[in-house]
């Protein structure tokens, strides 16, 4: 078996405050293959950004291990940071935001081609120009800045940026979430199209699990800064084990408004990072807690399809999914209908 691109172990995150410590992330262990699409979810807050922060090490951990191919992360000089930095690389959730309004298009994306020594002299023109064309942008918007750009050219400027330096390992920051419906649709697409051309492995941060659905191989559930559940996709979407990973699952709104489905109702706001519950963390808010819920801390259990959780083999068997969820018919609508604006002819 191919040993892993990336693991995780015990990675914690603790950000002190007045009021005291937030335990952002909490002991949190996952791998990710080459080629592989890992999806966190949970709610805002759960640390799924915290979790991407550090693969990058653009925080320090408080405690914990990342390893890139064997490197340990953490231990990593300036000059071997650097060189990883080729390995690793970001598409952020606010693509305006992540530009700087007053380079140009172009400027942005030979910075990084100098800067690791991918192209000089006459030949920075033409990389940029694939890298623009890639991303399905024409060579002639190069000179252009940011604002003359609509929100999902901008996301494909962040994408280019990222690939600029050739990486193996992008960390997707909520990276459609802030685009209309139909630009998210095309954006998918060519993340996808990039995975399997270039082998790319994505850590997918995202709230909206029809996405999630469609683009992941397996998923992370966070909650409070601990995974609750980790599975294959599909695994997870017909069967879920948490009650938090039900709940999630519920909550996915529907397209169809006479639709009748059965939700599962929480109670009450998620526990303050600085002061969280003994035992499991989401005890407080669930409807098949028990005493023993309240006093000792589930781990991770299971093989392939893991699950922090007391309860989960005599929970009452959950409701199937509708036909909406099961078949993602909005965003596969979506990408039917944008199929031939697929920009990978480059590919």
């Amino acid at each position: 078996m191919t040993a892993p691109i990336l693991k995780a172990t015990g990675l914690t995150k603790h950000f002190p405050t007045p009021g005291g410590l937030v335990r952002a992330v909490s002991d949190v262990d996952f791998t990710l293959n080459a080629g592989e699409t890992l999806a966190l979810v949970g709610e805002s807050g759960s640390g799924k950004s915290t979790i991407g922060r550090l693969i990058l090490r653009l925080i320090e951990p408080t405690s914990g291990q990342v390893e890139i191919d064997g490197k340990q992360l953490f231990t990593l000089k300036a000059k071997e940071l650097r060189a990883l930095r080729r390995d690793v690389q970001i598409i952020f959730q606010d693509p305006y935001g992540s530009l700087n309004p007053r380079m140009t298009v172009g400027a942005m994306l030979a910075e990084p081609l100098r800067l690791h020594g991918l192209a000089s002299g006459r030949a920075v023109e033409p990389a940029v120009a694939d890298l623009m064309r890639l991303v399905g942008l024409q060579p002639d918007q190069a000179n252009r800045y940011p604002h003359e750009f609509s929100g999902g050219q901008r996301q494909r400027i962040g994408i280019a940026r990222a690939l600029a330096v050739q990486p193996r390992i992008i960390v997707c920051d909520e990276a459609v979430s802030a685009l209309d419906v139909s630009i998210q649709a095309q954006i998918v697409n060519l993340l996808a199209d990039l995975r399997k051309a270039r082998g790319l492995a994505y850590l997918f941060i995202s709230h909206d699990l029809a996405i999630v659905r469609h683009i992941a191989d397996r998923v992370a559930v966070l909650y409070l800064g601990r995974i609750v559940e980790l599975a294959p996709a599909a695994e997870l979407f017909a069967s879920p084990r948490h009650p938090y990973t039900r709940a999630l699952l519920s909550a996915i709104p529907t397209p169809d408004p006479t639709a009748r489905r059965e939700r599962t109702l929480l109670s009450g706001e998620p526990p303050s990072p600085i002061n969280l519950p003994g035992g499991c963390s989401f005890h407080p808010r669930c409807p098949f807690a028990v005493e023993r819920c309240r006093t000792e801390t589930p781990v991770l259990t299971g093989a392939g399809h893991v699950t922090a959780c007391h309860l989960w083999p005599e929970l009452p068997p959950q409701p199937a999914p509708p036909a909406e969820l099961e078949t993602s018919d909005r965003l596969k609508r979506l990408q039917a209908r944008f199929q031939d604006e697929r920009p990978m002819a480059a590919l």
